[in-house]
């Protein structure tokens, strides 16, 4: 069975930084382009950023762009956001995805999502 795991959220100061992490498993996902989305409280699941599967190719929401840097390690099966220069509106369920063709929205895998928390 295919499954995405992520790790690495948790409480941190405005100002802070977190990285996060997903791991596949029960396949490779090394020809998948991946995503990481985020959904707050009363609000409906946002982009965040998403990466080509050779890498070379990333696109972020207006939002994160200049904050948030997505890379992956396909030796790994593993791909990361790095989250700097947090604000209190970036709390939110982090979810990574993972589908054969890069998107901003559809995508066939997912995660069950790690809790970010933005707060002094």
């Amino acid at each position: 069975q295919s499954q995405l795991v992520e790790s690495g959220g948790g409480l941190v100061q405005p100002g802070g930084s977190l990285r996060l992490s997903c791991t596949a498993s029960g396949r490779s996902f090394s020809r998948y382009a991946m995503g990481w989305f985020r959904q707050a409280p009363g609000k409906e699941r946002e982009f965040v950023a998403a990466i080509s599967w050779i890498g070379g190719t990333t696109f972020y929401a207006d939002s994160v762009k200049g904050r948030f840097t997505i890379s992956r390690d396909n030796a790994k099966n593993t791909v990361y956001l790095q989250m700097n220069s947090l604000k209190p509106e970036d709390t939110a369920v982090y979810y990574c995805a993972a589908d054969r063709r890069l998107s901003a929205d559809k995508y066939d895998y997912w995660g069950q999502g790690t809790q970010v928390t933005v707060s002094s």
